[in-house]
């Protein structure tokens, strides 16, 4: 096999987004267009990614990484004065090159595989991926000569008749011979209404020349789609969000309404768990086997074990054991680790805090910066106060604590194992193990108190 190099063209600015964002950060399905074809490209064996960057360089270069080397295009003078900016890496290299566009989030590793190959079996200069659509107006035509290989490219402006009938068009993905493509490269002219440097010219250069371009074709003409407006990153994410959750499907997954269900594409979920309409699931989380989700929830970048239950919540950055229920209406905040068997219930907010196995916060608390035990019980509106103003401080609540309800937990404090803490205290003190600890007034009746404000004359 020949060493293998990629070029990924994500320098333009994309005006007709009409954005502050550059067009290939733009997300589709929660990730930047340019990373899932990196992503993609990643799959493959790449001896070296080359990133032209031109607006926006640094957004882009943040959010690839060491994932790709870079090459800045100045000016944006064509797609050939983008690939040829990549020559200070590539040039002298042997093998073969492909090219693929930075805003065409829905091409797949199995796509690009198959061009290589198909480049290598002919022993090709060029070889063009296309594909074949019903109304091809707007788009280069494939001319194809009686042995089935590319006579040229012609841009619908300038086809016949006859030719304007041909619906095999140019996808603007290639396959080169890494050394012709640099130097036909430098023979391509500007001489053009724009004034630029056109990558489909380096065909017409290596057919004069002589050389073998062949053209291999996708069935999905929807993988070579470009993203140049919001219309079409909307479709793009259509297509990718229903991809995506067939994939769930056929492995195991239900998802009961896939067009009301938003998974983006780092997710990974085990057999048998049941996905309920309106929820979305972010980052890279993972869940369990048997779990059910939803409906109308958020899981962002979780962990969540098997058999666990997440009704109408959200759950952001945290880890969820096994056969753990929350809400419905709860949220999980980030930096939370909720053990097996824990209930975190309605209306429950939980932030930075550790729950123990079994454990309860059934109704209507807050508990942020918290140790929490094993088989604790938290009752309902009581909350742990871990701001000052300036600073947070840490609750702890070892096993088997009851918190009777509407109990205010002031920071920094321990609650002692086995102690029980009586509805309606403000703890400022720790409560030692197996105590009862109650803090607050005494009751006081006042009779006939009513009677003396003389409010009812």
């Amino acid at each position: 096999m020949h060493n293998r190099y990629a070029v990924i063209l994500a320098a333009g600015q994309g005006t007709r987004m009409k954005s502050k964002l550059y067009k290939v950060l733009h997300p589709v399905c929660g990730k930047p267009m340019v990373q899932h074809v990196v992503d993609q490209i990643g799959k493959l064996t790449i001896q070296e990614t080359v990133t032209i960057i031109g607006h926006g360089a640094e957004m882009v270069q943040a959010q690839l990484g060491s994932s790709s080397l870079y090459a800045l295009q100045e000016k944006q003078l064509g797609t050939a004065h983008a690939v040829l900016q990549a020559a200070g890496v590539l040039e002298e290299k042997q093998g073969v090159t492909i090219v693929v566009c930075g805003d065409t989030p829905l091409i797949k590793a199995e796509t690009m595989e198959a061009l290589f190959k198909h480049h290598e079996e002919l022993k090709a200069k060029a070889t063009i991926l296309t594909s074949t659509l019903d109304d091809p107006t707007g788009y280069g035509r494939i001319i194809r000569n009686e042995n089935g290989l590319v006579e040229k490219i012609v841009e619908h402006k300038d086809a016949t008749d006859v030719e304007r009938k041909i619906n095999e068009i140019n996808t603007g993905t290639y396959c080169f011979d890494n050394q012709a493509l640099f130097q036909a490269l430098r023979n391509v002219s500007n001489d053009n209404v724009q004034g630029e440097y056109y990558l489909p010219d380096v065909i017409e250069i290596l057919k004069k020349q002589g050389e073998v371009v062949t053209a291999f074709k996708t069935n999905d003409f929807a993988e070579t789609l470009g993203i140049n407006d919001r219309v079409a990153l909307a479709e793009a994410e259509r297509i990718m969000r229903n991809r995506t959750n067939e994939a769930h499907m056929r492995n195991g997954v239900t998802i009961i309404d896939p067009h009301n269900t938003y998974i983006e594409t780092d997710v990974e979920i085990g057999q048998d768990t049941v996905i309920y309409p309106g929820t979305m699931i972010k980052g890279k989380t993972i869940i369990g086997s048997d779990c059910q989700i939803g409906p109308n929830s958020e899981i962002d970048s979780c962990e969540i074990g098997n058999e666990t239950v997440v009704r109408q919540s959200a759950v952001h950055k945290s880890l969820i054991g096994a056969h753990v229920n929350i809400g419905p209406f709860a949220h999980i905040r980030p930096d939370s680790t909720i053990h097996d068997k824990v209930k975190i219930g309605n209306f429950v907010e939980i932030k930075k805090a550790v729950f123990g196995n079994g454990s309860k916060a059934s109704h209507l608390s807050y508990i942020g910066d918290a140790e929490v035990g094993n088989d604790v019980n938290i009752g309902c509106g009581s909350i742990t106060v871990n701001y000052d103003g300036k600073n947070k401080f840490l609750t702890k609540i070892e096993d088997g604590v009851f918190i009777g309800c509407n109990s205010n937990l002031v920071a920094p404090v321990t609650i002692g194992k086995g102690s029980y803490v009586a509805a309606g205290s403000t703890i400022t003190k720790n409560v030692p193990s197996e105590a009862l600890s109650i803090a607050r007034a005494q009751q006081v009746n006042k009779e006939n108190y009513v009677e003396k404000l003389n409010l009812k004359k």
